[in-house]
């Protein structure tokens, strides 16, 4: 068999090369004329959180400041809270920052009523609707009434900015059971408790 020459078999690949690239393109320009397309878009898509506040009309002053109380002494001042939130939510009412002193936590007894009316250190046009925060000693208070999980006065919120709640709050100085001597201890004592309304966002189902 005779082989052929280099030249031949140069010749030969050189000749081949221009087919095959042919060839390629002609695959590429085929399989480019072969395709239909279609696309939709849903653009725009952005997740934005909700807020929650809450604010009160006490403009910035304690609503009890009561010097030179006495035995047996008692009263009343009421507040307006005000959600300002876009959300569905829980507001609570609950106490902190108790100061002691000489036991005298233990005989300021409060209770907390909801209701419609009245506003900041003024009752008038008050109507209760619920006690929700049952008549207790202050000391007790702190303790049971801390924080949101353990709050009372429950008032649930639409989401809907400037809903309303009015709160009574009715304390007195009681000493029943104290013997003169027990009583006198408790001259020139000063307690005070912080009174607190917390608003959280409501649970609400997972959305797709």
């Amino acid at each position: 068999m005779n082989t052929p020459s280099s030249r031949i078999r140069k010749i030969g690949m050189f000749a081949a090369a221009p087919v095959a690239l042919l060839i390629a393109g002609g695959m590429v320009w085929q399989g480019s004329q072969a395709a239909f397309t279609a696309s939709t878009r849903n653009a725009g898509n952005s997740w934005s959180s909700g807020s929650v506040t809450l604010t009160d009309d006490d403009q910035g002053s304690a609503a009890f400041t009561v010097e030179n109380i006495v035995p047996g002494q008692t009263g009343q001042k009421c507040i307006v809270v005000t959600s300002r939130s876009n959300i569905p939510g829980v507001v609570r009412a609950y106490t902190q920052n108790l100061v002691t002193s000489k036991g005298l936590e233990a005989k300021i007894f409060f209770d907390l009523e909801q209701g419609t009316g009245g506003s900041f250190n003024d009752c008038t046009g008050f109507t209760p609707v619920a006690n929700t925060v049952p008549e207790l000693p202050l000391s007790t208070l702190a303790t049971v009434n801390r924080d949101f999980a353990s709050g009372g006065s429950e008032w649930d919120t639409s989401g809907n900015p400037g809903e309303t709640q009015s709160y009574r709050g009715t304390w007195r100085f009681d000493t029943t059971g104290m013997s003169q001597d027990q009583v006198n201890a408790l001259q020139g004592a000063r307690t005070s408790i912080d009174l607190v309304w917390e608003l959280q966002s409501a649970n609400a189902p997972t959305l797709p």
